[in-house]
């Protein structure tokens, strides 16, 4: 994702392509959430969040890596026409990026880096799939897997024990390819007057 994320581009389009793989990556919004996001569902300050409007009319607040927020403040700055009901991430036309823009934009992301990362081109990169990433990073930096649900926005915790089962399937996979030591367990010998107890009962 970090790669993908990276692609350099300076036009407006990479700007806001930019904003919007990193945005995703940051809070693992589904794309209906992401393409939903106003101007005015982002709070930055000293606690950066954006307020995400999902399924059933439910909304959720996440917070922002600094940078994130820092990269929107620019964005607002570049984009001044921007009104607090403006989409955050529009096309040129100024309406929210549809479901489709979204997944094309993030084919072309990944195609140009797997440039320099071959190994890109042999996966299917998806919005879904870099929900599922953000899922797995927040799993495998100690995030317990009913807050992971409460970010994701899922209706119940189990539906999160997939990414527990496939956190702990990577785990085994690298166990694997660890030699065990060629350790023989040692003989308990219990001490004399133990023995001695014992045989006394």
């Amino acid at each position: 994702m970090l790669a993908v994320i990276d692609v350099p581009t300076t036009t407006w389009l990479g700007q806001r392509d930019h904003l919007l793989l990193t945005l995703m990556f940051n809070t693992g919004a589904r794309v209906s959430e992401l393409i939903g996001v106003r101007v005015a569902d982002v709070a930055l300050g000293p606690t950066s969040c954006v307020r995400l409007h999902g399924k059933g009319r439910k909304q959720r607040s996440l917070p922002l890596w600094k940078a994130t927020a820092a990269e929107i403040r620019h964005w607002l700055r570049l984009n001044p026409q921007l009104a607090p009901a403006s989409a955050l991430l529009p096309r040129r036309d100024g309406q929210p990026m549809t479901r489709a823009n979204v997944a094309q934009r993030l084919k072309g992301a990944v195609a140009a880096a797997a440039q320099t990362h071959p190994e890109l081109a042999a996966l299917k990169v998806s919005p879904h799939l870099v929900r599922h990433s953000t899922a797995m990073s927040l799993l495998q930096s100690g995030a317990d897997p009913c807050d992971i649900a409460l970010w994701l926005g899922h209706e119940s915790p189990s539906t999160t024990h997939m990414y527990v089962e496939a956190d702990l399937a990577m785990k085994q996979r690298a166990l694997a390819r660890l030699k065990p030591p060629e350790v023989k367990p040692a003989r308990y010998r219990p001490p004399k007057g133990l023995m001695q107890f014992l045989r006394s009962l």
